[in-house]
């Protein structure tokens, strides 16, 4: 079947799906019309699901299709891939009638992860690409990091601990795929127009992304809302920022496909420094830098990858179509609505809150009326995958 030729097909499928069917039913539980499954309290089974279901699932799309290119091997597909995917699947499937059989759901959902580390892992070491080296150990941390979610029965400050580290892993995800990606692409787009300029950081900014957002990450596990945790977010904050100084973001705003990809660091900027505001001056409650990250620096990253990757590896032309241009607006305006706009007006937050699901859920519906077609069918150019 084509769908497991590469994993970019059925994995950015499940994510769009997972992305454009939870979050209304989620609104549904919000408002009291539906009764979210019998596990664990509503706000976690929200946040467990968007980490580690959607946010796995597009992970995964991401890794399976691009550790091939990057070591030079063959890619996970057939077989494998299905039985990926169908992990995947019952995972989803397991959290629903988690109430009745938890340490089973448990040890299904838990799996996922640590899978597809050991699918991309022997690929990664034996090419012996340092640079690599890290993305499965932040797949395994991230399996612990569910696992600590499930583990509330045992306490349930576990739970919200496990949450915080899967948002920070995700991050950390975004963070690096990002640093490699947007400049890069940025660079080619630039030199394609016949412009000879390099989309750099500044070689300090670029040395220090990393451990300044680590040592948020370690802040925030140790002692979150505190001004330590302010403090560590704050630096990292201004040291994404000098980051992105160099990409000429600017410049390239007017090709959706690219520019779409500088949406996600931007927000990873504006999640920071909204951590910063809140756990050192109590600017606004933490849940707004938290969707900072998640609906907005998430969101629209896996958005911008899914549609450039989608495009790329199916032999199409790196233009983005309409469908993906009204994704990116709604994503984006979804996440402006869930942040800024609820610190903005908290009387009004269950309306905006209502408003922003809807338009970024949305994004991905119409990612899937756009895109499943392509998913579903060969390449264009008559080439493998």
């Amino acid at each position: 079947m084509i769908v497991f030729a590469r994993g970019f097909r059925p994995f950015f499928l499940l994510a769009a799906v997972q992305a454009a069917v939870f979050v209304p039913l989620w609104l549904l539980v919000l408002h009291g019309w539906v009764a979210a499954p019998a596990w664990n309290a509503p706000m976690l089974w929200h946040a467990h699901e968007m980490l580690f279901g959607f946010g796995a699932a597009a992970i995964a799309g991401f890794l399976l299709t691009s550790v091939p290119v990057w070591t030079g091997t063959a890619a996970v597909a057939g077989p494998r891939l299905a039985m990926l995917a169908g992990l995947w699947v019952a995972g989803r499937a397991a959290m629903f009638t988690a109430g009745r059989a938890p340490l089973l759901a448990a040890i299904i959902d838990v799996a996922f992860l640590p899978a597809l580390a050991a699918a991309i892992g022997p690929a990664i070491y034996r090419s012996g690409a340092r640079r690599n080296f890290g993305f499965p150990l932040v797949l395994l941390a991230l399996a612990c990091a569910n696992a600590l979610v499930h583990a509330h029965a045992l306490a349930p400050a576990l739970a919200t601990a496990g949450v915080r580290a899967g948002v920070d892993g995700i991050g950390l995800l975004v963070v690096v795929i990002g640093g490699r990606i947007v400049p890069a692409f940025t660079t080619n787009a630039l030199h394609r127009a016949g412009d000879a300029t390099e989309a750099r950081a500044p070689a300090w900014a670029e040395r220090m992304t990393v451990p300044a957002y680590l040592l948020f990450a370690v802040a925030d596990g140790l002692a979150p809302g505190s001004p330590w945790s302010g403090a560590a977010a704050g630096v990292a904050a201004i040291v994404l920022a000098a980051r992105m100084s160099g990409w000429h973001s600017l410049r390239v705003l007017g090709d959706p496909l690219l520019g779409s990809l500088h949406l996600g660091p931007l927000w990873v900027v504006i999640g920071l420094a909204c951590f910063a505001a809140s756990d050192l001056a109590a600017a606004w409650p933490r849940s707004i830098a938290v969707h900072a990250l998640t609906a907005g620096a998430f969101g629209t990253m896996i958005l911008a990858v899914m549609t450039r990757v989608s495009l790329g590896h199916t032999g199409r032309p790196l233009a983005a179509p309409r469908s993906a241009v009204v994704a990116y607006g709604l994503v984006t305006i979804g996440a402006l609505l869930r942040t800024l706009a609820v610190a903005a007006l908290p009387a009004a937050s269950l309306l905006l809150l209502t408003l922003s699901g809807v338009l970024w859920s949305g994004a991905f519906g119409v990612f899937l009326v756009g895109f499943s077609g392509m998913l579903l069918a060969p390449r264009v150019d008559g080439r493998p995958g």
